[in-house]
């Protein structure tokens, strides 16, 4: 058996997918090829294609952030046994790409997806056609005389085999058979998944019309955090925020209660209702955080994961962001321990409805955890700029002064989920996020001259 990674990110003519070309006294030197590798002994296929990556890239890949894609049974032309191989798509990592085994590998760069280059390891382009096809599996029984390297004769070798019907891949089988558990028979279920997120969601409604939200997290760590906040927390909002209805550990998926309203999200607010909008969301967000009894923190952010941020930023910053992001940093770790609140981990407009009262409404509990009440201010603090009269509402409705140790706190917070973003947001196209991390640093570095 044997893992390849499908790292892939927004080009501009559409998605694009990294490959490596071989060099050396290796199998198909030459070629390219996807980073990929066989298992060690007792590794299972997630930690392998995480390792793999890590070796032959030098980017770091969450287990929650795998995905896995493509199966493909293949036969090489050398007389080899017959392997299985398994595809994984990765769409969120640390870290730029970059070769880190030059006795193997002399070439790596991004390709579009529709445009692969030649000359490619026909087993690899085997599984990306049939990744691009939008199927499960294939297989690819090559002949003795074949060649390793790719050709459009050798597309006659791939076998692509279907996954279910249409209708029941919009909504997995295993998922409709929990979601009908909890809420009954389901007549239609429409996916409203956020582009951004590993997560999926389905609106769901019932033949008598009412609705629900299916959820399935991307990963084990975001529906603890989820199903936890919905069981311990966020009952504390009481309608202003959804209830739990169903939670299935095994399927990693929750069914939870509609809310009627509009995202707040890109909507045009006159100034005076914006300001009130940001009152009411201070009184629910401190409402959140006195949810439960207050935790001592047990240390403050380590120094090697604000470097691993800045690794992965360091070509887009500008002149004077590094010298502050370090400089807060040290700034921060001489900051009295701070205690730790019941947080919503990701506090921002996009995750903020407008009822129908024209009253805020909370959802996405999935990066809910305890950490520090400024943390959990940062991202909805970006609103504040420029314009001091939301923020004066927001803490007003809080009942939050904050003192100059806080002020220092929530600037520092603010630096690394910036340099956070830039990582993240340049590796994986979202021009929004990376945007919001340079308006950031542009902001801090008015208040921090040097």
């Amino acid at each position: 058996m044997d893992v390849h990674l499908i790292l892939r990110r927004d080009g501009e003519i559409g998605p694009e997918v990294l490959l490596s070309r071989r060099a050396g006294p290796v199998y198909a030197s030459g070629l390219w090829h996807l980073p990929s590798g066989h298992l060690d002994p007792d590794e299972d296929m997630v930690a392998a294609v995480i390792r793999e990556a890590l070796e032959e890239t030098g980017v770091q890949i969450e287990t929650e952030d795998v995905t896995a894609t493509v199966t493909v049974h293949h036969r090489p032309p050398t007389g080899s046994r017959s392997r299985i191989g398994v595809f994984f798509e990765v769409r969120r990592w640390s870290g730029q790409p970059r070769i880190t085994e030059p006795d193997r590998c002399d070439g790596m760069d991004w390709y579009p997806l529709n445009s692969l280059p030649d000359p490619m390891v026909a087993y690899c382009r085997a599984g990306l056609d049939t990744y691009r096809a939008g199927l499960p599996a294939a297989v690819h029984f090559q002949q003795p005389h074949d060649a390793i390297e790719y050709s459009p004769d050798d597309a006659d070798r791939t076998q692509l085999l279907a996954g279910p019907p249409a209708g029941e891949a919009e909504l997995p089988y295993r998922l409709r058979l929990f979601a009908e558990q909890a809420i009954g028979r389901i007549a239609e279920a429409s996916e409203v998944s956020w582009v951004r997120t590993g997560s999926r969601v389905w609106r769901l409604t019932a033949p008598g019309g009412g609705t629900w939200y299916l959820k399935r997290h991307r990963g084990a760590k975001f529906h603890g955090r989820e199903v936890s906040a919905y069981r311990s927390w966020v009952p504390s909002l009481g309608p202003r925020a959804p209830r739990l209805v169903a939670a299935d550990t095994d399927a990693q998926a929750v069914v939870v209660t509609a809310l009627p309203g509009r995202p707040l999200h890109g909507m045009v607010l006159d100034p005076a209702d914006e300001a009130r909008i940001q009152h009411a969301l201070g009184r629910l967000v401190r409402a959140l955080h006195g949810s439960s009894p207050e935790r001592p923190a047990e240390a403050a952010m380590a120094a090697d994961k604000i470097k691993r941020h800045l690794e992965g930023a360091r070509p887009y910053l500008a002149d004077g962001d590094e010298d502050l992001i370090l400089a807060l940093a040290r700034s921060y770790a001489d900051l009295p321990r701070p205690v730790l609140v019941p947080t919503h981990g990701d506090l921002q407009y996009r995750n903020v409805l407008i009822g129908d009262d024209g009253e805020p409404l909370l959802f996405d509990f999935e990066r809910s955890e305890y950490n520090t009440a400024t943390r959990d201010l940062v991202r909805l603090s970006d609103t504040w700029t420029g314009r001091p009269d939301l923020r004066k509402a927001f803490l007003d409705g809080y009942g939050l002064i904050l003192t100059p140790e806080e002020e220092l706190r929530l600037d520092c917070e603010a630096a690394f989920d910036a340099v956070s973003g830039i990582a993240y947001g340049t590796s994986h196209g979202d021009p929004e996020v990376t945007e919001r991390g340079h308006r950031t640093l542009g902001r801090l570095h008015t208040i921090y001259r040097p």
